[in-house]
């Protein structure tokens, strides 16, 4: 239970991780002979998308009750006490696994977070694709809430254009951790339209 322990005295999370390398799993992507391996031998493992960030959002929601039971008070924190770092609807095209499509295990693990864990203040950012070239960092961040046709109907054109510095992505992602407004919310996130 090393997860548990270490989140003793923190209480609040930005989860970024992910087995994808843009929308196809790094086993496919990458040739990577260990990923594949791990794939074939135990597919059941789990997706850091949805099992991983469940054993995360226990662990976290473990270590406020452990708190609230030693001192007697719910533990006070920032406004949001975690922060899924996930993709838009529009940022890539879809592709099929074994467990589910690209899209739609993002959007569980989103799903997960809203209905199974009410305890946890969230903001899921749903950025657009990444682009480090083409597009400068410190650009002015856009914002826009994310709508249930966008999720179940992607293919907004102008959407799919949208693109994100990785580092604003990082600052985003950090600043959305003290953002009252963005508490319990989930927005779709960029900085340039290409």
């Amino acid at each position: 239970m090393r997860t548990g322990f270490l989140l003793i005295d923190f209480f609040d999370s930005i989860h970024s991780a992910t087995d994808f390398n843009g929308n196809r799993p790094r086993a496919i992507s990458g040739l990577n002979v260990a990923f594949l391996f791990r794939a074939v031998a135990s597919p059941t493992k789990g997706r850091v998308e949805v099992e991983g960030l469940e054993n995360m959002l226990g662990a976290l929601k473990t270590a406020r009750q452990d708190k609230q039971r030693a001192t007697g008070r719910v533990p006070t924190n920032d406004p949001v006490n975690v922060v899924l770092v996930s993709t838009a609807p529009d940022a890539y095209d879809d592709f099929e696994t074994p467990f589910g499509s690209f899209r739609g295990i993002k959007r569980q693990g989103e799903q997960m977070l809203q209905s199974d864990f009410p305890s946890l203040s969230h903001t899921i950012l749903q950025l657009s694709r990444f682009e480090d070239n083409f597009v400068e960092e410190g650009l002015d961040v856009s914002t826009e809430p994310s709508r249930a046709n966008d999720v179940e109907a992607p293919g907004d054109a102008d959407k799919a254009r949208r693109r994100i510095n990785r580092r604003d992505a990082a600052k985003v992602a950090v600043d959305a951790l003290l953002d009252e407004e963005l508490k319990d919310k989930t927005v779709q996130v960029w900085t340039a339209t290409r």
